[in-house]
């Protein structure tokens, strides 16, 4: 019987290269890990510090946010004390200590406070007689843009008022004929002045009716629309939506 000696089978020859490939698999993963792990370091020391200094960034900006946002809280309250005060004054009587009090609140205020502030000021004016100083005062609410538009609007029905004898009556309807139209908010009292401006033109054609349509918006004061009804009824307008009620309104 022929003997032979034992070579590698081939089954045990594709196990080895199956074995060196399982190795080189792993050691190829673990040299790619490595590297991904590089390229990590590398970007976070890259843009961390950029990163970082855009959150501290954003965090110092909100808190400086939340400060401001409370500190203005605190402001608008104490000046709201201060007008509430010069206010006080004022009602009391005492008009030159609450026009003290308004001159100090006009250092710091904003916009609402200043413009409240200033409009007291050409009312206090007004009460102590002094018609030309309160003109120039209310003008200048009137011609501030960074007053709210309420007090522009207001300011101007009252320079216009405190200025209606000198101002010729196409002025003053130039000036408030935005303002008297029904729906607006001072439609009522920038409406009587325009409609004494028609007065004053010999415009009867033109007053009547607006005073017609100011006497029937109830949206409009009482004690001005029984005013304006008397006007009214002097140039031959019918300005009573309701007889019976106007009746019993003339009767108190």
């Amino acid at each position: 019987m022929a003997l032979f000696s034992p070579t590698p089978s081939n089954s045990a020859a594709s196990k080895a290269a199956e074995r060196d490939a399982a190795q080189q698999h792993v050691l190829m993963r673990e040299i790619d890990d490595a590297l991904r792990e590089d390229e990590a370091r590398a970007m976070f020391s890259r843009y961390a510090r950029p990163v970082g200094a855009l959150v501290v960034a954003g965090l110092v900006a909100l808190a400086g946010y939340l400060w401001y946002d409370n500190h203005l809280q605190e402001k608008n309250g104490e000046t709201g004390e201060a007008m509430t005060l010069a206010l006080d004054q004022v009602e009391g009587g005492n008009l030159p200590k609450g026009n003290a009090d308004l001159a100090a609140l006009l250092k710091d205020a904003g916009p609402g406070y200043a413009g409240a502030a200033r409009m007291m000021q050409a009312g206090i004016a007004e009460e102590q007689g002094k018609g030309a100083d309160a003109a120039r005062m209310f003008n200048e609410v009137a011609a501030d843009t960074k007053a709210p538009q309420a007090y522009r609007d207001l300011a101007t029905i009252r320079a216009t008022a405190a200025q209606f004898d000198s101002l010729p009556p196409q002025q003053v309807i130039d000036r408030l004929k935005g303002l008297a139209v029904p729906g607006n908010a001072w439609f009522g009292s920038a409406g009587e002045l325009v409609g004494m401006a028609y007065v004053k033109q010999g415009r009867a054609d033109l007053a009547g009716p607006l005073f017609a349509a100011i006497a029937k918006d109830k949206s409009t004061p009482e004690s001005l629309r029984r005013r304006i009804r008397q006007v009214a009824g002097q140039l031959g307008v019918d300005a009573v939506e309701d007889p019976e009620t106007a009746a019993k309104v003339g009767e108190q």
